[in-house]
């Protein structure tokens, strides 16, 4: 019984296969071409922006960025790259950096073509941004208490 709890807070990188982060390379040399880059090159960004992120690989292949809960993901489609920021609606974008699912609530994504160029320093501070919004909403869940 120990066993399973153990399992579960564990990071998927024993028995159960691979790590998110090797999942995410797998991603970047599989693709083989401007959109492996371009994954990668995001990846790096979100690395730089904020050190403590947390990768993870979920919904059956989808690289997802985390820091008290879901930054971003990045997609990767016949065209774009795609990041999409899960409480992108709720964030400044003073750069005009996002441009794709601008009609949700919610989220809201940055699609990358081929060729086109990021702007790195703001897409630092939109990450930095996602993570601080983040920890402020991990702050105020009130605390469980034990019976």
């Amino acid at each position: 019984m120990k066993e399973a709890v153990t399992a579960k807070k564990t990071p998927a990188k024993d028995a159960a296969g691979p790590s998110p982060s090797r999942m995410i390379d797998g991603r970047i040399k599989e693709l083989g071409d401007w959109r492996g880059e371009m994954l990668a090159r995001i990846r790096g960004l979100i690395k730089d922006a904020d050190p403590e992120v947390v990768e993870e690989w979920k919904w059956r292949g989808v690289p997802v960025w985390e820091h008290d809960g879901i930054i971003c993901t990045g997609e990767t489609y016949k065209a774009v790259v795609k990041m999409t920021f899960a409480k992108g609606a709720a964030l400044a974008d003073p750069a005009g950096l996002f441009n794709s699912s601008l009609d949700g609530n919610v989220r809201r994504a940055i699609d990358i073509r081929e060729g086109e160029k990021i702007n790195e320093k703001a897409l630092k501070a939109l990450i930095r941004a996602a993570v601080e919004l983040n920890a402020s909403k991990a702050k105020k869940k009130p605390a469980k208490r034990s019976a």
